[in-house]
């Protein structure tokens, strides 16, 4: 049974540092095949994707928005996707998702954690 845990969100004065945890249960990095993705939800608007990394490693950052602020990485040891979050703005105030997209045994399944809170104010 595939589980995402977030953590690491909180309240954090603009201009301020977090980062985010995803926790992955029911597979492992180094054998699968998967995206795992960063999410975000703000207060009255849609969902919307931050950032991608794939199972060879590759990041994309897709939000506009969070481009040279934003990074992902992850930590294969402890099957763990970070969003690291740098000079933090009230606008990225929202809730974080983590999402995986894997794909074994002939089949793509799509998993997401429960989120985490982000709240940038003074």
């Amino acid at each position: 049974q595939v589980q995402l845990v977030e953590s690491g969100g909180g309240l954090v004065q603009p201009g301020g540092s977090l980062r985010l945890s995803c926790a992955a249960s029911g597979f492992t990095f180094t054998s699968s095949s998967y995206t795992m993705s960063w999410y975000r939800q703000a207060p009255g608007k849609e969902r919307e994707l931050v950032g991608t990394i794939t199972s060879s490693g590759v990041t994309t950052m897709v939000a506009d928005a969070v481009k040279g602020r934003f990074t992902i990485s992850r930590d294969n040891a402890k099957n763990t996707v970070y969003l690291q979050m740098n000079r933090l703005k009230p606008e990225d105030t929202a809730v974080y998702y983590c999402r995986a997209r894997l794909s074994r045994y002939g089949n793509t399944g799509i998993y997401w954690g429960q989120g985490t809170q982000v709240t940038v104010s003074s």
